[in-house]
């Protein structure tokens, strides 16, 4: 064989090795979808379960839901976290259900996507406490007074979706990790500077309002830690600022998860301590329920999050159709949800990863797919938001 012609084979045969070896691109997203029964019955109605969403999922009809996985097939991310998916055991009621149902089926003008990989658990919501943890003189169980604001156990839970598989065996849950064990917990007291739970309460009280979750995603011979969560709404309480409080703490618990020298005091629901090792790649996802600049959060706590040394927030995802929304607010063009904050948020790690761009499905008025936010009965009271990297 000529040696021109051996040379240009052994240049062919190392460019299509290093082509089928490419580095691969994926997109992390997350949605709180709203995809709570009370969204499809009045707030109220006696005997409100998860079963309402189980019927919706079953029946493949409903707009709201299609309209969601319309939303989820055009940014069509690889991994993506839903917030407010009520928790439904069975996974073909739930998570099954509306892959099946809805994102496996065609939208008006999108195309299936295929998620065979997915994970869901339960959470604090509507988990009753035997406590009076609002302070009104009524022991209710539920609602205020459940170990997660929810009118029934499940409400508000959370379901993630991966194309890639999911490293079952190694997923760390921290549902019942105790608020008073983490150092520094804010306090909550009453004006005359009493504690507001008292010490029986306390002693019990989950420091997660859902539950927190590091899911290891597993993408060819890399891992990716997906940590996801939902604090609670820093809201819809008194001067006592409880849910801001807790709100901050559900929020610092990834910051020392992720640092070296203050995860040493967590432990998980299997009794395993300590955080993440050091260059781990991960993805911070879910609806944060706070704003570095704007509403009621302790800011601080979400602050502090995005300039931790080893994420990249340099990018924060933006979109049209938030600018307009609020055209005289200097920070609209980042809001992720229609009532005007940054919400929601995918953060990816320095390690490992080269952001390529990111963005909030919130197209402008008059722009394709703008139907599809148009309400708040359109989809969700939030939009999806994803970043799209490159594993280095």
């Amino acid at each position: 064989m000529k040696p021109l012609l051996l040379l240009l084979i052994m240049f062919s045969s190392g460019f299509l090795n290093a082509q089928s070896a490419k580095t691969p691109e994926l997109t992390f997203a997350t949605y709180n979808v709203s995809m709570e029964a009370e969204n499809y019955v009045p707030r109220g109605t006696k005997g409100n379960s998860e079963q309402v969403l189980v019927k919706e999922l079953a029946s493949g009809t409903n707009t709201q839901i299609k309209n969601i996985a319309a939303i989820i097939q055009t940014v069509r991310p690889d991994v993506i976290l839903l917030n407010e998916f009520d928790y439904i055991k069975d996974p073909e009621q739930g998570a099954k259900a509306f892959i099946q149902n809805y994102l496996m089926k065609d939208q008006s003008g999108t195309k299936a996507i295929s998620y065979p990989y997915f994970y869901y658990s339960t959470v604090n919501t509507g988990q009753p406490s035997p406590f009076d943890l609002n302070n009104d003189g009524k022991f209710d169980k539920l609602g205020n007074d459940a170990w997660g604001f929810g009118n029934y156990p499940g409400q508000y839970g959370m379901v993630l979706l991966s194309r890639y598989p999911i490293d079952t065996k190694n997923i760390r849950t921290f549902q019942n990790f105790k608020w008073k064990d983490m150092p520094g917990a804010q306090k909550t007291t009453k004006a005359d500077g009493s504690d507001w739970y008292t010490p029986e309460a306390w002693a019990q009280f989950p420091l997660s309002s859902k539950s927190h979750w590091d899911v290891p995603v597993q993408v060819g011979n890399k891992t990716i830690h997906v940590l996801v969560s939902h604090p609670t709404p820093p809201t819809f309480d008194g001067a006592e600022d409880r849910n801001g409080k807790r709100n901050f703490d559900e929020i610092r618990f990834w910051r020392d998860y992720i640092s070296d020298q203050t995860a040493f005091y967590i432990y998980d629901d299997k009794g395993k301590k300590g955080g993440l090792a050091s260059n781990t790649s991960f993805v911070i996802m879910g609806d944060q329920n706070a704003s570095p600049d704007e509403g009621n959060a302790i800011t601080d706590g979400i602050r502090s999050l995005l300039a931790h040394p080893k994420i990249n927030n340099d990018t924060p995802p933006a979109s049209k159709g938030g600018a307009q929304h609020s055209p005289d607010n200097a920070f609209a063009k980042n809001h992720t949800a229609f009532w005007r904050m940054r919400a929601d948020y995918v953060l990816p790690s320095k390690t490992g990863f080269k952001v390529l761009d990111s963005g909030v499905f919130w197209p402008a008025k008059g722009e394709v797919m703008s139907d599809l936010v148009e309400k708040r009965e359109s989809s969700s009271d939030h939009r999806l938001v994803w970043v799209k990297v490159r594993i280095e």
